[in-house]
């Protein structure tokens, strides 16, 4: 699909409360038939099992010494124990599937049942870093980036001192991106050292043996411009080899679509990088403006975002929430929410839902935790979400075309069609329009509709979030437009039908 939807699982809490209920430890053969099938029901192509890859007890511990985090993970749990701290998936001590998931064969067989069911198989790969306790650490120190004993006394928050097997310390750095200290439970890999991307372009290959697209975290440290931002002359390889200076992303891309034309590659990126990482090679990039402009509440700068280029629209994933942003249910009020959700999935690119956001989950659950406190089911948020859905499932809104439309003041001086958001998609005879008021009044505006095929036509206009229907000329809408009188946030998917 052109336009696909993704859906995040967190494996850690799934499996735990999945033990709970069974009585056992459960691993990935206890994703049992039922749930795999309402999610393919739902209209999803694309599950992303987030945090499957082998942890460590180094990454774990630092979790638990950390008292800042503990602070923070009660304020989520209150009831915290000793061992919901298991520490963070993105400190990967091996690409190995996690032996308490089931290992590499639960991880193959429930890729299969995915398959059955048209699901694609979404996995992580944490390319900036490893866990400390990674074999490369004793093994190829030269793979890391190296540090001074004047570095770890005068940051001793971004360096660690490490005894290497074959004797003596080793100052090595910990994972960071430039505008923060590092992560304590990680080491930087540098990717100036030609040895080291060999390996690495490996371990890609290895995990792409596995799944079907990665999401590449933090995919723009490795740029060549962060790197020397970040890190400076320490980047060059410490065992005096070359130092390799072009990026990193299309040669590994290539060499990975050589054995997987198909292979999906999907990046975490922010600070305006996103079209960058799409020239690299990626399908998909996260679109967290967008996602902060809708949060800011402002029609106008959404407008202006979905506005860019339009290969750069097909190639954004778009989200309200993820295990990095708050639950939607507690970031947006009610109605801006869903107002937010209309606008942000029925743009172009990859929808991307987070599991529980369906439900109406409010608790952001860390990382570090592999339990989540219960919540109850906001029935009515799990209804619109159902009926939205429904309507991503339309052949329209994921192999059409899709387009912004231009809203005009209802009449002289009324303002308020500023706040309007419209768009609209079309395949052969099959059309929608969503219609959004992003505002905090009442507004009016009329929207025209430059579709082909309207001319000389009546058409019955169904709501597909509400009961509301209206009969309207094609000649209207392509030149006066279709008046709208819609309340605050107010939100509205229609099905342009022949009659």
């Amino acid at each position: 699909m052109k336009h696909p939807s993704l859906y995040q699982l967190n494996t850690r809490v799934l499996l735990h409360e999945r033990g709970v209920a069974r009585g056992r430890a459960a691993t990935l053969d206890d994703f049992d038939d039922a749930f795999l099938d309402r999610i393919a029901d739902r209209g999803f192509q694309w599950v992303w099992l987030l945090g499957v890859w082998q942890t460590g007890p180094a990454g774990r511990d630092v979790s638990r010494a950390d008292p800042a985090l503990r602070t923070a993970l009660r304020s989520e749990l209150p009831d915290l124990r000793e061992d919901d701290i298991t520490g963070s998936p993105f400190a990967v001590r091996a690409y190995e599937t996690n032996r308490d998931f089931g290992g590499d064969r639960a991880l193959a067989k429930l890729r299969e049942r995915l398959a059955r069911r048209k699901l694609r198989l979404l996995l992580d790969f944490v390319p900036n870093h490893t866990a400390i306790d990674h074999a490369w650490v004793d093994e190829h120190p030269e793979y890391y980036i190296h540090g001074s004993a004047e570095d770890l006394a005068r940051q001793p928050q971004n360096y660690l001192s490490v005894k290497s097997k074959r004797g003596g310390q080793t100052i090595l750095a910990h994972g960071r991106d430039p505008y923060f200290d590092g992560w304590r439970d990680t080491l930087q890999l540098n990717y100036r050292h030609a040895g080291f991307r060999e390996a690495q372009i490996t371990q890609l290959g290895a995990v792409a043996d596995r799944c079907d697209g990665v999401r590449c975290d933090m995919a723009m440290l490795l740029e060549p411009e962060i790197i020397t931002r970040t890190w400076g002359v320490r980047a060059q390889p410490s065992d005096g080899s070359p130092a390799k200076e072009s990026p990193f992303w299309p040669e590994a891309i290539a060499a990975i679509r050589r054995r997987h034309p198909a292979f999906l590659f999907v990046a975490e990126v922010y600070w305006d990088m996103e079209f960058q990482l799409q020239q690299r090679g990626f399908d998909y990039t996260y679109d967290k403006r967008l996602y902060d402009r809708l949060h800011d509440g402002a029609a106008g700068p959404v407008r202006g975002h979905l506005q860019a280029d339009p290969g750069f629209q097909d190639r954004s994933l778009r989200f309200l929430e993820n295990h990095d942003e708050p639950r939607a249910a507690s970031a947006f009020p009610r109605e801006q929410h869903q107002a937010a959700a209309v606008v942000t999935f029925t743009a172009p690119g990859l929808r991307f839902f987070h599991e529980g956001q369906l439900e109406g989950r409010k608790v952001h659950v860390s990382m570090h935790v592999g339990r989540r406190p219960d919540e109850p089911v906001d029935e009515d948020l799990q209804a619109f979400y159902g009926r939205l859905l429904e309507v991503l499932q339309r052949p329209e809104a994921h192999d059409g075309a899709w387009q912004l439309l231009t809203c005009w003041p209802a009449w002289s001086g009324n303002a308020t069609h500023e706040q309007f958001i419209a768009s609209a998609w079309q395949a052969g005879e099959r059309r929608l329009l969503s219609v959004v008021n992003y505002g905090p009044t009442q507004g009016q505006c009329y929207v025209t509709l430059p579709l082909p095929g309207l001319g000389g036509r009546m058409f019955t206009l169904v709501d597909l979030l509400g009961e509301a229907q209206y009969r309207r000329s094609g000649d209207e809408l392509t030149t006066r437009g279709l008046y709208l009188d819609m309340p605050a946030w107010g939100r509205q998917i229609f099905d342009l039908r022949l009659g």
